[in-house]
């Protein structure tokens, strides 16, 4: 849609004036200002930008680095068990053979819920670690800067 203006000026608004010539895809936006002035507040905005972008990425890693160490704690506590399985497991099996049948099936139930122990850490471990992602929001807004500065060049 174009709109005409009645002034015989471009407007800084970007309308279209037919009277003078005035066409916004080929005239500058801001044409009072100097090149000094467009280039150091181009600067001072990219400056920001990135600063953002950091900041983002920061908070973005440091929500990842918590979730990572959830899981590696889950993988951690499912070592453990492991460890304590294998350990009452084996030991049950020995005295299961030099002992009474009794003490050995004692050790053996003991045995057993510490694998189905493991089996639900190393299970929610998995589970956790599923949810590390590796910074989405920082690759959109990246992705988004540079569809921006891209639509700034033109």
């Amino acid at each position: 849609m174009v709109i005409v203006s009645s002034t015989s000026m471009p407007g800084s608004d970007g309308r279209l004036d037919i009277e003078s010539g005035y066409d916004p895809a080929i005239e500058p936006k801001r044409p009072d200002a100097s090149l000094g002035e467009l280039f150091s507040e181009m600067t001072s905005n990219l400056s920001t930008l990135f600063r953002q972008e950091v900041q983002l990425a920061k908070t973005e890693a440091r929500d990842e680095v918590a979730q990572a160490g959830k899981a590696g704690a889950m993988f951690g506590a499912a070592g453990v068990a492991g460890f304590l399985a294998l350990l009452l497991l084996s030991l049950a099996l020995a005295w299961l053979l030099d002992q009474a049948m009794n003490t050995a099936l004692a050790f053996a139930i003991v045995g057993v819920l510490w694998v189905i122990a493991a089996a639900i850490f190393a299970s929610r471990g998995r589970a956790l670690l599923g949810k590390v992602r590796g910074l989405p929001e920082t690759r959109d807004t990246i992705k988004e800067d540079v569809e921006w500065a891209k639509a700034q060049k033109n």
